[in-house]
């Protein structure tokens, strides 16, 4: 389906990014990543999801808190395979601390990669897109940014303006082959996740099971994690022809977490 496109996903080199950034190669996109570590493996994986279809897989380390970063990186993907067809805005970083003790220099780094990265990257693509008359522009969310939760004020905050950038951008497209959408998971099964859930297991002496069960209790009806590989089936809806007058939504993967 999208054989010939080029998405570039940021923030790609694990969990959410990498999971969207494989199925999009699966439907015949190349791929640029972005992230922090190693990643060679992490092309070779990509590569291989879009292997039926001939992909070309390229890296850029960009900071998503540099915007000389992002316009060195967007070029990149120009330069390589002529334009972005497809952004995922997914970079992200956390810190938990009640606002009277956030530190400032958090608050500023969250909402410069969380946040302004997709600005810059969308302002960036957009100008291709808009010349060539198809575009899509996902950025990934969070339920935090539909509910909040206590001692996330930086990234309830930027997660917030996600869906308002989603939303603006939206409307100034509307009557473009150019759409932009927002996916809004809840709690999703990443390697940093498990972590948390083999902390909170450790500290309380219970069992991983008991830990998992804990942590989705608190906020996720369904007790379950999204995948991955779930959102990114759906970002490759948002990409397919049933999508084209899907424009400025919301669209949550949270287990029933903002329906409470």
């Amino acid at each position: 389906m999208l054989k010939g496109k080029t998405a570039l996903v940021t923030g790609s080199t694990s969990g959410i990014g990498l999971g969207i950034a494989k199925a999009l190669a699966a439907q015949g996109a190349h791929v640029v990543l972005n992230g922090f570590g190693e990643y060679q493996e992490v092309m070779a994986s990509v590569r291989a999801a879009g292997a039926a279809h001939g992909i070309e897989v390229d890296y850029h380390g960009a900071d998503m808190s540099k915007p000389d970063e992002i316009a060195a990186m967007m070029a990149f993907a120009a330069q390589r395979f002529g334009r972005v067809d497809i952004l995922v805005n997914n970079a992200g970083i956390q810190h938990v601390a009640s606002v009277q003790d956030f530190p400032p220099e958090k608050w500023d780094a969250i909402l410069a990669i969380n946040l302004s990265s997709a600005f810059h990257t969308t302002r960036l693509a957009l100008p291709a897109m808009l010349e060539a008359g198809w575009g899509r522009i996902i950025n990934v969310a969070s339920v935090h940014g539909l509910v909040a939760s206590a001692q996330k004020s930086a990234y309830v905050a930027a997660k917030h303006g996600v869906v308002g950038l989603t939303k603006v951008t939206a409307l100034e497209t509307a009557t473009t082959g150019v759409t932009c959408n927002a996916i809004c998971p809840g709690w999703v099964l990443t390697p940093l996740v498990q972590k948390q859930v083999d902390a909170k297991a450790e500290q309380q002496g219970i069992s991983v099971e008991e830990a998992t069960r804990q942590l989705l209790g608190e906020k996720e009806p369904s007790m379950q994690f999204t995948t991955p590989e779930e959102l990114g089936a759906l970002a490759v809806f948002f990409c397919s022809p049933a999508a084209n007058n899907v424009r400025g939504v919301t669209w949550n993967m949270d287990g029933g977490w903002a329906a409470q």
